[in-house]
């Protein structure tokens, strides 16, 4: 089987646009989540019972202030009418990724063997609205030509594709909060059998449209207690916990099959070890109490990294801050590190959850923590859980509270699990 390594890394988030910014406002305890309370149209908007989210941060104009949004740096005003917002993310962190691999091939073979594999969770919710009132009050005349390629979840990684060439694979996943870890599994295991040399990987979202908020709270899943107090909101492993707070954003990797990495001089800044899946077939929304479906996602990740559980230095936990969501994961890591072969007894499991700064990214999610865990790793650093005050999971656990720690990092596991019950873990490891 062929070796896959990160030779390429990009984002956009609720910290900011780029890796270097949101992992730097990231360590040293920063929040992204603000208030949604004042969003326009209010008459859409009042009833909203969580009024918080995860944004990117914008301007419209030149500004001194480094890592705002700007489409028009990204994209052609051309370009921005075609795609929806989540694509748009998606094109920038493709090519903040690309730039970092230095990766921009022009060769027709080399073009070939470079695919995409890049989905959302929900993306583009305004369209869907906005052209649902317009056919319903004027009909089909109202309805623009460019609706569907708005919509379509593929198109993120097929703009991508068209962009730069890319005549490999081109897929996209789309499993609710686990797109972005699937895509990046996905796109090591098209390395691994030989269907392409490099991969654009990753996910993206920007659903934040009261019609979202209205679904989540309806379901009773979005925290609602820090309303007045944003950054306080999201609340991994802590016994306030009440919901997720949702984010928009996206994270791109290029992955490269470990001997074309090598042989044109790239630099590697980690291994793909395992991708391990697996399916609750439990519930719509909550996942086995006993977290046997993470565990077994855990398992198997591990097992296809030929790692052993008292070898993990970290883990990136899915926790999104619901009560019921965060403690079966904590049973999950809890069984497998701390079970026969599990963690050095003398130690405690380290665990965080960075959603306590940026939020829940749904489909983008498993692509960002996918990124901090590969950063975990060539920074020796442990990102920190903010608003950890009060924890009620295993004290086994370091759960790194509060503030960021140094620690030497050699292995890394990446959690995500999604609705339907769906899940899947990534191991990253250092290379050499």
């Amino acid at each position: 089987m062929r070796r896959v390594v990160v030779t390429g890394l990009g984002a956009v988030t609720p910290l900011g646009v780029g890796v270097r910014r949101t992992w730097n406002r990231l360590v040293a305890g920063h929040s992204g989540i603000v208030s949604v309370a004042d969003f326009e149209p209010q008459k859409r908007w009042r009833e909203i019972t969580s009024t918080v989210a995860g944004i990117v941060p914008k301007t419209t104009g030149a500004s001194e202030v480094d890592g705002l949004w700007r489409a028009d740096e990204w994209l052609s005003a051309s370009d921005q009418r075609r795609m929806s917002t989540f694509s748009q993310y998606a094109m920038a962190a493709a090519e903040m990724a690309l730039e970092d691999a230095a990766w921009m091939p022009e060769g027709k073979g080399d073009l070939q063997d470079t695919g995409v594999c890049l989905g959302s969770g929900i993306g583009n919710l305004e369209e869907l609205y906005r052209t649902s009132i317009a056919f319903d009050n004027g009909g089909y005349k109202k309805v623009s030509p460019l609706f569907v390629p708005q919509i379509l979840i593929n198109l993120a990684a097929g703009h991508i594709s068209m962009k730069y060439g890319f005549q490999g694979p081109n897929h996209a996943a789309t499993t609710a909060c686990t797109t972005g870890a699937h895509s990046i599994g996905d796109a090591s295991r098209f390395i691994a059998y030989g269907d392409a040399d490099v991969m654009v990987a990753g996910g993206s979202e920007s659903c934040i449209h009261p019609l979202t908020f209205a679904g989540f709270g309806r379901s009773r899943s979005l925290s609602t207690a820090f309303n007045s107090d944003p950054s306080s909101s999201c609340r991994p492993f802590d016994r306030q916990r009440n919901g997720f707070v949702v984010s928009e954003g996206a994270a791109v990797v290029v992955l490269e099959e470990l001997e074309h990495a090598k042989a044109r001089g790239a630099h590697i800044h980690a291994e793909l070890r395992g991708y391990g899946c697996s399916g609750d077939a439990h519930h719509m929304t909550a996942p086995r109490e006993d977290g046997s479906g993470a565990f077994l996602a855990m398992k198997r990740a591990l097992k296809h990294a030929g790692i052993k559980p008292h070898q993990v230095d970290y883990i990136n936990a899915h926790a999104t801050g619901t009560a019921i969501g965060d403690a079966a994961e904590a049973l999950a890591i809890r069984s497998i590190m701390l079970g026969e072969e599990g963690y050095r007894k003398d130690s405690q499991v380290n665990v965080s959850s960075t959603k306590g700064s940026i939020g829940h990214l749904l489909g983008a999610a498993g692509a960002i923590e996918a990124v901090f865990s590969i950063l975990a790793i060539t920074e020796n650093t442990l990102p920190p859980t903010l608003n950890l005050h009060d924890p009620d999971i295993e004290p086994k656990f370091n759960l790194v509270p509060l503030q960021a720690q140094e620690k030497t990092v050699d292995v890394a596991v990446s959690n995500s699990f999604g609705f339907g019950g769906t899940n899947a873990t990534l191991v990253f490891s250092k290379y050499p």
